[in-house]
């Protein structure tokens, strides 16, 4: 894998982090490079919530990839903590590469750390490539999710 880091997401990844999210059909119709004011914003957040972890994946000097991990304290199964992977997403040049792999072990590896029981993610019903990836890494399709805009 060379040299790769996975660290906490700092204000100058935005750009790279938004053009991966925005690199696919359903991101495209979602995601938008032209004003990053929206971003910024909601990196500041995150950047003050202690339970919210935005990391990319770094090779060469470059973001190659990005996941956010929120941690979740809660009462149901007997006060268990439990986190939840969001927003995945591979620079196209390292798709296949094993870094998708990486991403997600660093995930649950901090959820460990930070005392999970559980961590959970969903992937929208056409990304059929990702569940296939999830279910290889020990993840079960249990639930069915549910979503309201706002």
């Amino acid at each position: 894998m060379g040299d790769l880091e996975i660290r906490p997401a700092v204000a100058d990844d935005i750009p790279a982090i938004v053009a991966m999210l925005a690199d696919d059909p359903l991101g495209a119709q979602r995601e938008s490079l032209n004003d990053l004011t929206p971003y910024l914003a909601a990196f500041k957040r995150l950047s003050s919530d202690p339970n919210q972890h935005l990391v990319v994946a770094v090779r060469e000097g470059r973001v190659v990839g990005t996941l956010q991990l929120t941690v979740i304290p809660g009462l149901s199964r007997q006060g268990s903590t439990r986190s939840i992977i969001e927003a995945v997403r591979i620079h196209a040049d390292e798709r296949g590469s094993g870094l998708g792999t990486r991403l997600i072990e660093w995930a649950i590896a901090e959820s460990k750390r930070q005392n999970c029981q559980l961590v959970q993610l969903t992937s929208d019903k056409t990304r059929t490539d990702a569940h296939r990836f999830y279910e290889r890494l020990g993840f079960t399709a249990s639930h069915m999710g549910f979503k309201l805009s706002l």
